[in-house]
């Protein structure tokens, strides 16, 4: 009998009923082909972990000028769409659910990972204080251009394109990635977004073209199969913004509004503690949402369920138990031992520390 019946409680998401609240969180593995194509040791990655009430899939750029990272996947053309397509039946082989997270990294990459060595593009022309991984290890990011209307135009039809890809290859839905510092979230916060046009200055400006995407995706799938990911404390990728509390709140009322399938909320990341503020910045915000909730972050078996239970969240994304243990929701069910992680192995690679982390006896 488990000790956390709150995570095993099967509750309507959107579109679709989910079987238990352990949902796997994106996770990105840099392992896909060059040209963005997935490996076909994927398949068995992901249907390992298709006990997880949801997967969300790695982060998957929507366009070439969309990648960040070395070896990471797209959904931008049909050999993309028939890799996936692959992963995606054998989730539901495996009686799961899978959405595929649109990702668009903006200024978070370097020349040598886009067409022809372009720069990155971004709200603004204002390089982020990090780092990338390419060929030859972790680099700085290269300085980015501000995207003009017409490249903004683009990139919203790429966000249409990848979502009609991700339809024919078998998702359940797709995820707006708008956290971490990637192209949406440098529109959304003051810190980079510099601009002085009709994206720029305002909350309602800076929104504009988070809704613009989120619209355009619309236009694809149904608002209750869409989710959105953000991240309010704004610690990733150099990011910062003046008041938090005014343009986050816009944004979960947005969210409201379009009635989408879900609102994904990065709480807290690696070796970064909460101060008090955060902490009535993140309550703040939760009590203005009334749609279901996904919480990310630092959470355990028992916390998760206890999010649940005092009505915090809905389910819980678990990212790090998910890669080491594959059938994490029946060791959580179960009070089972879990796999220690090999960070070693987290980016790039081979099977080793992919697929080859034991199940339960």
């Amino acid at each position: 009998m488990t000790n956390v019946p709150a995570l095993f409680e099967p509750v309507k998401m959107g579109s679709i009923t989910l079987k238990n609240r352990v949902l796997m969180a994106p996770l990105t593995r840099n392992r896909a082909h060059g040209d963005g194509t997935p490996k076909d040791m994927a398949i068995e990655y992901y249907q390992q972990r298709a006990s997880a009430g949801l997967i969300i899939s790695e982060a998957t750029q929507i366009s070439a000028m969309g990648k960040g990272y070395l070896d990471t996947p797209g959904i931008y053309n049909t050999d993309h769409v028939e890799a996936w397509k692959k992963i995606t039946d054998a989730v539901h082989d495996a009686d799961g659910k899978i959405y595929c997270q649109l990702w668009h990294v903006g200024r978070i990459s370097h020349t040598s990972l886009l067409p022809a060595g372009k720069q990155p593009v971004s709200s603004s022309a204002i390089q982020a204080k990090t780092q990338t991984f390419t060929a030859n290890g972790f680099e700085d990011t290269s300085e980015p251009v501000a995207l003009d209307n017409e490249g903004i135009e683009e990139t919203i039809a790429d966000y249409v394109n990848a979502s009609e890809m991700a339809k024919k290859a078998g998702f359940d839905g797709v995820e707006v990635h708008a956290a971490n510092g990637y192209l949406i979230d440098q529109f959304l916060q003051d810190g980079v977004n510099k601009r002085t046009d009709e994206y720029g200055g305002s909350v309602t400006n800076r929104t504009r073209f988070l809704r613009e995407v989120v619209d355009a995706v619309t236009s694809v799938w149904r608002p209750s199969e869409i989710g959105m990911r953000l991240s309010p404390l704004g610690q990733a990728n150099d990011m910062s913004e003046s008041a938090p509390i005014i343009l986050f709140g816009n944004v979960y009322d947005f969210a409201v509004e379009k009635d989408l399938a879900y609102l994904h909320v990065v709480e807290s990341f690696p070796g970064n503690e909460q101060s008090p503020e955060d902490e009535a910045l993140m309550k703040e915000l939760r009590e203005k949402y009334k749609g279901f909730y996904m919480a990310n972050g630092g959470y355990d078996e028992r916390s998760g369920a206890e999010a649940i239970e005092n009505n915090h969240a809905d389910a819980i994304s678990y990212g790090r138990p998910f890669i080491a243990n594959p059938d994490l929701p029946e060791r959580y069910r179960t009070g089972a031992e879990l796999n220690e992680p090999d960070q070693d192995t987290f980016y790039g690679g081979g099977k080793e520390g992919y697929t080859d982390y034991p199940f339960m006896d």
